[in-house]
């Protein structure tokens, strides 16, 4: 064997064990050089980007009991009923599980309504975490006194005629209004930064070893989702043209590299109806209380469309977000596996689905559903990158 042979495989033989070591030492980037992840690269455009987690964001567990040095301000908010408490538990049961038990976040329960003394009990014994129950305001929750109710009532006489769902429902409306103007306003909440939102009867399918509020509060994020879909427009019809004119009274709000590409395909003259689903979202309340976002949301409700139409808190949000932050400033979580039903997330890299343990079946991962607008959102990053 000549010495230039043996010296190509005494190098190979080196890079070999190293790239042993650090797989079975790094987490990073064992995810990083797996066949799954390196093969992703020539199967053309992928729904959106997966970003790697750093390790730094997974602290090591004693037994699985707290050891986090940091948290973020930050709290889990959940919107429910006394009749949702069933479902409830199991939101948090599985939250807990998954995720809670390790770093402990407290929990914001709000209510248009009290919370019964059974509804407090029976969530109370799910986490050592702090719990704190609140009364919505009257006037963040009921339709308010300047919408024309005949108006009103016309219009979701014509949705039930159309059979949209929630067509008829006036709680559904006052839900979206609050979600989208009000709940990072309650007193409860006005002490975090950050919250994740959950509702009752979903389901956190992975282990979720990160911190994902330390995660952005550290990388500059401002809104996180796992979902992204398209509205049913007969909701909307209005909204689009009302925010075009928001942007024209204030273009000083629109975001240097925005996320204009996930909202339009043609430069902002038509909306596309994508959004982020809503029921999950993570995200930086600063970014809600700031004063684009507050006077995009005054703008709107002016209009009546909360009640007039049916528009909901996720492509007002999802709107804002993409418009007034920068499109890097948008987070999407692949390591979250997550339900909704009907929609499931479930972790595209097949490396982190074994690690964290997931029950979802990536065959029914909604992202490559035809429904589904994680291709806008692909397409929206990979701008942002040029």
């Amino acid at each position: 064997m000549n010495m230039t042979l043996r010296y190509l495989l005494a190098v190979f033989g080196v890079v070999i064990t190293v790239h042993y070591v650090l797989s079975f030492t790094h987490t990073d980037y064992r995810r990083a050089t797996s066949l799954n992840s390196l093969t992703s690269h020539f199967k053309g455009v992928t729904p959106a980007d997966i970003t790697p987690i750093p390790d730094r964001y997974y602290p090591p567990f004693s037994n699985e009991s707290l050891t986090v040095d940091h948290r973020a301000n930050a709290t889990f908010v959940i919107l429910a009923r006394n009749s949702d408490i069933d479902g409830t538990v199991r939101s948090i049961r599985e939250i807990e599980d998954r995720f809670n038990r390790r770093f402990r976040y407290p929990y914001v329960f709000l209510n248009e309504e009290s919370f019964s003394d059974d509804f407090k009990k029976r969530v109370s014994v799910l986490s050592a975490a702090k719990m704190e129950f609140g009364t919505i305001p009257r006037d963040h929750w009921y339709q308010p006194s300047s919408i024309d109710e005949k108006k009103a009532d016309a219009g979701r006489n014509r949705m039930v005629e159309q059979g949209i769902i929630y067509g008829g429902s006036l709680s559904y409306r006052n839900m979206c209004r609050f979600n989208s103007g009000f709940f990072f306003r309650h007193p409860l909440m006005e002490k975090y930064r950050w919250y994740w939102r959950i509702e009752p009867d979903v389901h956190f399918h992975c282990d979720i070893r990160f911190d994902p509020f330390a995660y952005m509060e550290e990388n500059n994020k401002v809104y996180a989702f796992t979902i992204a879909m398209y509205e049913f427009e007969k909701t909307i019809p209005s909204l689009w043209s009302h925010v075009k004119d928001f942007i024209k009274l204030h273009p000083e709000y629109l975001a240097k590299d925005n996320a204009m590409r996930f909202l339009s395909d043609t430069g902002g003259d038509t909306y596309n109806l994508c959004h982020f689903w809503s029921n999950f979202e993570i995200a930086d309340m600063s970014f809600w209380r700031g004063e684009a976002y507050t006077k995009f949301f005054e703008y709107l409700d002016d209009k009546g469309g909360f009640y007039y139409e049916r528009w909901g808190d996720a492509p007002v949000h999802s709107i804002a977000a993409a418009l007034f932050a920068p499109a890097s400033q948008i987070q999407f979580f692949d390591q979250i596996g997550y339900e909704h039903n009907p929609y499931t997330h479930c972790p595209r890299n097949e490396d982190t689905w074994k690690e964290e343990k997931c029950t979802c079946d990536p065959k029914r991962n909604f992202d490559y559903d035809g429904y589904s607008c994680m291709k806008q959102s692909a397409h929206s990053a990979n701008a942002r990158n040029a």
